[in-house]
């Protein structure tokens, strides 16, 4: 871990000695090819986060919107996936657990879905693949909506003709399109454009004025002191798995992370990397939602991951900068649709 973080604080340095460079042609920040630069550490979202398995066409989206916002697909009828990952709020419900069936409370607390399709598996022990399977697991989970076998999820979705008539139209070429991968498919495809573009984004795309100097000064803080060893790429994150703990144990680790998929050892404590898009909308923060601010979350990160004690100043610089990553809801896209009858 060491060993990482010095090399990124030394790609961090050269980094450095550009952006101090006299301003140029493009603007405060030392002309049109800074953008670019950034861009190779941390790249501009895309449009569509895209998978070579479903592809995005409209009729699924439309499909996958309606069934993101179905209470219908609980046992109780009273929790859809928007419960518990908010749209209007960022993608998350701002508790540090989630509430399932029954006033159940989850051991977990509940990422955000915004711009999550692009990483390198989901949830925080990375047990699905992609969005398409983890749109199968809160409908199944006893603790969260809680029905009861897959069968019966397909039963009462082909028994409304308006769902009936959706799943001819995203999936046309099936005999049979009401399934339960078939749901899973369409709610993945609504989340693949679920992207929140923000000034970060514009800054790559070669805006220059879209970030202030003392927000720049938090994004080169935030390099300097090996942040972006885990938090790099598109999402800021989201792309490895990491020991949380790596340089000072964590203080509560009655949460094993990885350790209970796959039974390693090694993975003991081990959770996926979060994105710190939008990260100053989406706390609480950590797997258990234990910490309240983004500033002891910047804190607790120098010293448990980094062995650094960072001082106030310099946790202030880095949240000034992550604010930069705050983008904006897609409202039309995520308008709740009238469900069919």
């Amino acid at each position: 871990m060491k060993r990482n973080v010095i090399l990124i604080g030394t790609f961090a340095l050269g980094a450095l000695s550009l952006v101090g460079q006299a301003p140029g042609p493009g603007g405060q920040h030392g002309g049109m090819g800074m953008g670019g630069m950034h861009g190779r550490m941390m790249g501009a979202l895309p449009e569509v986060m895209e998978s070579g398995t479903n592809p995005v066409t409209p009729a699924k989206v439309d499909l996958g919107r309606m069934l993101f916002y179905e209470t219908r697909l609980s046992a109780g009828r009273d929790i859809s996936c928007n419960s518990c990952h908010d749209l209007a709020r960022y993608g998350v419900d701002g508790r540090p657990v989630s509430t399932g069936h029954r006033g159940q409370q989850g051991t977990r607390n509940s990422p955000t879905v915004y711009n999550a399709a692009g990483h390198i598996a989901q949830f925080w022990d990375g047990r699905a693949a992609d969005v398409e399977e983890q749109a199968k697991g809160p409908v199944m989970n006893p603790a969260e909506m809680a029905m009861p076998a897959e069968a019966e999820v397909v039963q009462k979705l082909r028994a409304i003709p308006g769902y009936a008539a959706a799943f001819r139209r995203a999936f046309p070429e099936t005999a049979e399109p009401v399934t339960f991968d078939n749901m899973a498919l369409a709610i993945g495809a609504f989340e693949r454009k679920l992207v929140t573009p923000s000034r970060w984004d514009r800054f790559l795309a070669g805006d220059q004025n879209a970030v202030t100097a003392e927000e720049m000064s938090g994004h080169h803080e935030f390099m300097h002191s090996g942040c972006a060893t885990c938090h790099n790429g598109t999402y800021v994150g989201g792309r490895m798995f990491q020991k949380l703990g790596a340089e000072k144990p964590w203080p509560d680790a009655s949460d094993q992370g990885r350790f209970a998929v796959t039974k390693l050892s090694s993975d003991r404590m081990v959770f996926k990397v979060p994105s710190l898009r939008n990260v100053e909308k989406t706390g609480p923060y950590f797997h258990d939602g234990k910490v309240a601010t983004l500033e002891e979350a910047i804190r607790l990160m120098g010293e448990h991951q980094l062995n650094t004690q960072l001082s106030g100043q310099q946790v202030q610089k880095i949240a000034s900068w992550l604010k930069t990553l705050t983008g904006e809801i897609p409202r039309e896209y995520v308008r709740p649709p009238k469900l069919p009858e």
